[in-house]
């Protein structure tokens, strides 16, 4: 199974996504202190119906007693810990939360006292809250106050895209400020217990919405009875206005952050991509078409892993091409080094023929020639392959017609191979190539060489020059062994060869095909080797670029 390829890119950009739990903090954050803000306001409304109280405290005239009365209910017989609890909550009206509230009847205290206790709460009007006094029996002596909110101004832009988006979605937000002004009073039940002396607050939902109604509500003390309470409410639409705003900055910070953080990423990885490409691409370009080994500049001066590991490359590149510079002079050190030995084993051989020696003695002087003559041709290929590169190095290219130089090395093979049939099929048209005619005719020569020490017997050996695409293919092919496995890609390497053994005793080291490749590069061409169809074979092709224009012709017979 194939394995999933994944960039260096992708792999930074599913890491930036941990980036993406920073807007989760934030947003916790935001909760955090929307919790604060609340309880903040929870003790806001109790010390504003504790400040109510303490104006109220102490004046019985407000709730329908005047001072100095004698009349003494059952309920205020009983001391505060006295209170029965059943007819407290007798005196309550009987309802659910969702119910209707405690009830308004007319006012039993005095016009004057409700006009005091009026005054009072006008002086604490707020336009936020709404804020209620009942007596003992739920009866409520004066409220003032809204829990509808002043206008608001206008939504950020974001808030605004965000509502615009749900009413294309046919989605109407709620007005909630209008069923705030419709909102009813607490129940008896939420202020049972201030009755009884504690100071309490609650919550409420608006239904429909995330809105609370928060509640506080203290009592009013006469000497030492409870005479009535004072409830303040208060919605939490001002903390979800600070709420709404802390999300919209959040929301515009983190897609600023993040869009930030993903410029700053891609660049970085665009950047270590590109060079650990470049790394690749000069890796794998560090050994030409010739085989030389090149050097390695890739962010060979940064101080980062990267540049490290191209250092270290160079290193070893540097290694390597000295290694493969002293194997590339060894061949012809030694063809120097053995010439002055040969030259005096070969007139030692001569003079020795001039002396009269028995005649068992010429047996072993034959194969002493045949040996030294063995030997220097040995050392002639050695150093062919250093002179081809030198002669390549010092030659000039021209153009040249290639189909007459081919049509005469032809000539040539069938009369240097008498015993060999040769078939050739030439275009018709005049072939040009840029480079030089007699490196050509070499190249030639020595794939010619290679396929008459491959070919069957009886079968000729064919040589084709076509003109295709601007593009000259000169090929050989000839019957006999395929091309074996074990030198897939490595025929045309130096010192390489597919004989097993040399029956007529010349010597094969291997550079044969070599040197044709470093004048098929020559000629910007190239070699390559398949086996034939019939797998019978082998057909060898150089491709090179050329022209079929007749005008380089008259061109070159100026030249």
């Amino acid at each position: 199974m194939k394995s999933i390829r994944i960039s260096l890119r992708s792999k930074l950009a599913l890491m930036a996504l941990v980036l993406l739990a920073l807007p989760w903090v934030g947003y916790q954050y935001v909760q955090e202190m929307e919790r604060f803000l609340l309880d903040g306001q929870r003790q806001g409304l109790i010390a504003t119906a504790r400040a109510v109280a303490t104006a109220l405290h102490e004046r019985p005239q407000l709730f329908g007693r005047p001072p100095g009365s004698s009349m003494v209910s059952l309920s205020d017989s009983l001391l505060p810990g006295e209170e029965v609890l059943e007819l407290a909550i007798a005196a309550m009206p009987q309802q659910t939360p969702t119910e209707a509230p405690f009830a308004a009847p007319p006012p039993t205290p005095t016009i004057d006292g409700a006009a005091e206790v009026a005054a009072i709460l006008r002086a604490l009007e707020r336009n936020t809250a709404r804020i209620w006094v009942v007596d003992r029996d739920l009866d409520v002596l004066t409220h003032t106050g809204s829990l509808a909110p002043p206008p608001a101004a206008s939504p950020g832009p974001l808030v605004q895209f965000w509502h615009g988006l749900l009413g294309s979605v046919g989605y109407r937000p709620d007005n909630i400020a209008d069923r705030l002004a419709d909102i009813p009073p607490p129940s008896g039940q939420a202020i049972s217990g201030t009755l009884f002396g504690a100071t309490t607050s609650w919550l409420r939902p608006v239904g429909g919405s995330d809105v609370l109604i928060v509640a506080a509500a203290h009592p009013v003390w006469v000497a030492d009875r409870v005479q009535g309470a004072v409830v303040v409410e208060e919605s939490t639409l001002a903390i979800q206005a600070v709420r709404d705003a802390a999300v919209e900055r959040l929301a515009w910070l983190t897609f600023a952050g993040l869009a930030i953080a993903a410029i700053v990423v891609l660049g970085f990885a665009s950047r270590l991509s590109w060079r650990i490409r470049s790394l690749r691409d000069e890796a794998e370009s560090a050994i030409d078409a010739r085989g030389r080994i090149t050097g390695l500049a890739a962010a060979s001066t940064a101080g980062d892993e990267v540049g490290d590991l191209s250092r270290s490359f160079s290193t070893l590149l540097a290694r390597l091409a000295q290694h493969h510079q002293y194997l590339e002079s060894m061949a012809s050190r030694l063809s120097h080094e053995l010439r002055t030995p040969v030259a005096v084993v070969r007139s030692s051989l001569e003079n020795l023929q001039l002396e009269a020696l028995p005649p068992e003695a010429a047996t072993y002087l034959d194969r002493a020639h045949a040996g030294l003559h063995r030997l220097t041709r040995i050392l002639a290929r050695m150093s062919e392959a250093t002179r081809m590169e030198q002669a390549l190095a010092t030659t000039d290219p021209e153009w040249f017609e290639l189909r007459a130089v081919v049509a005469e090395c032809i000539s040539g093979y069938r009369l240097a191979h008498a015993s060999q049939r040769f078939d050739d099929r030439l275009t018709d048209q005049p072939v040009w190539v840029r480079g030089a005619p007699d490196l050509a005719a070499q190249m030639l020569d020595k794939l010619v060489s290679n396929a008459v020490d491959f070919t069957s017997a009886d079968q000729p050996i064919k040589i084709e020059l076509t003109l295709t695409d601007a593009q000259a293919e000169l090929s050989v092919s000839n019957h006999g062994p395929t091309l074996p496995s074990a030198l897939e890609g490595k025929l045309f390497d130096s010192m390489v060869s597919g004989r097993s053994a040399d029956p007529g005793g010349e010597p094969h080291l291997g550079l044969g095909l070599y040197v044709a490749q470093l004048i098929a590069g020559f000629h910007g061409g190239k070699l390559a080797a398949r086996n034939l169809p019939s797998d019978d074979g082998v057909r060898v092709t150089a491709t090179l670029p050329a022209r079929a224009d007749n005008s380089l012709g008259a061109r070159a017979d100026r030249q």
